[in-house]
């Protein structure tokens, strides 16, 4: 009997990955990662040079990413079809051998694999490695501390309604905001709204060769990919200076 491993690759940069993670990585005889169809994918790229000569790979390429509204019927139904697919063929590769699945970030943090974690529990023994979120990366980047004293760290996704996005923002201390790209309009409109444009920052590919720091207020609309995030610091208690 086998196992399903997620491993979580962290921020981006191999060298913030967990020491289990890329233990396990690099004696894998069989990987699985997510990737948009016609792409590399993010967590490949991430492990190139750490694999083993003869490793056998499953790229799990999604039907969809945004080319339908993610709160669609047919978003919903292709999605849910692909999560069962992968769910079935890793349960059954993990019956003669360990198979090792890829997950940007953490795995529990917003990560795709939480969907087949749900489908595998009872069909499979499942093994979580944790990881440093991507969030946690990009913040250390900007080489200022993120929350102070009792801030409330808040983290959000662009693609809520406008108005709860406003609305979650009003009440925030330190900001995170997720899944960017098309919705960086209504995410600008709202920090407008709340009077928090000129303290925002955009992170592109946080801690990777490719890395991109900007003021979001220096930032086109349409200058933005999807996985980028917007940071807010939040400005909280702190101990007095010393006179």
């Amino acid at each position: 009997m086998g196992k399903v491993i997620c491993a979580g690759l962290g921020p981006g940069d191999p060298d913030l990955m967990s020491v289990k993670s890329d233990r396990v990585i690099r004696a894998a005889r069989r990987i699985a990662y997510f990737r948009k169809k016609g792409r590399a994918g993010q967590a490949r790229s991430i492990v190139n040079g750490m694999l083993r000569d003869d490793v056998t790979e499953y790229a799990m390429e999604y039907p969809v990413t945004t080319e339908l509204h993610f709160e669609s019927e047919e978003y919903r139904r292709l999605m849910v079809d692909f999560y069962a697919d992968w769910a079935d063929r890793l349960a059954d590769l993990a019956r003669d051998d360990d198979i090792v699945v890829l997950c940007e970030g953490d795995p529990f943090f917003y990560g795709s694999f939480m969907h087949l974690h749900t489908r595998l529990q009872g069909r499979a023994e499942v093994d979580v490695l944790p990881a440093i979120p991507g969030m946690v990366g990009c913040w250390n980047v900007l080489d200022t501390p993120f929350t102070w004293g009792d801030d409330v760290l808040t983290v959000l996704m662009g693609t809520l309604p406008e108005a709860e996005l406003t609305d979650h923002m009003r009440r925030a201390d330190a900001l995170v905001v997720m899944k960017t790209g098309r919705n960086l309009p209504a995410v600008r409109r709202a920090l407008v709204a709340t009077g928090r444009l000129q303290d925002a920052w955009l992170v592109e590919k946080g801690t990777m060769p490719a890395q991109r720091v900007a003021k979001l207020s220096e930032v086109g609309d349409a200058d933005c990919p999807y996985f980028a995030i917007v940071l807010v610091h939040g400005q909280g208690r702190r101990p007095e200076a010393a006179l």
